[in-house]
């Protein structure tokens, strides 16, 4: 498992940043109102551009995380992550 982010909880969802090998931007992860059972819970943005959706899951440990998608034409594929609250902060943490 990698950390290819960090974030900060705000009233609206998550702001922080991704960095990876190819890719380095400012993400902004917002709450939003589901539409259907299957919708996301957030939507991820790189400046004013949706990039990802994320989904509320809680872990055996009964500890609340937020599943992440996020995708973009220069991908050969999506990145899925998990951001986890650790130390006061939330981390991104990816594993293929």
């Amino acid at each position: 498992m990698a950390t290819i982010g960090t974030f900060t909880k705000t009233n609206t969802g998550f702001n922080g940043s991704i960095q990876t090998l190819s890719l380095k931007a400012k993400v902004v992860i917002n709450k939003v109102d589901k539409s259907s059972d299957g919708a996301p819970d957030y939507r991820a943005f790189i400046d004013k551009v949706e990039v990802g959706a994320g989904w509320t899951r809680t872990s055996q440990g009964k500890r609340e995380f937020v599943s992440v998608k996020i995708d973009d034409p220069s991908f050969a594929a999506p990145i899925y992550a998990n951001l986890i609250e650790r130390n006061g902060q939330h981390d991104l943490i990816w594993s293929r």
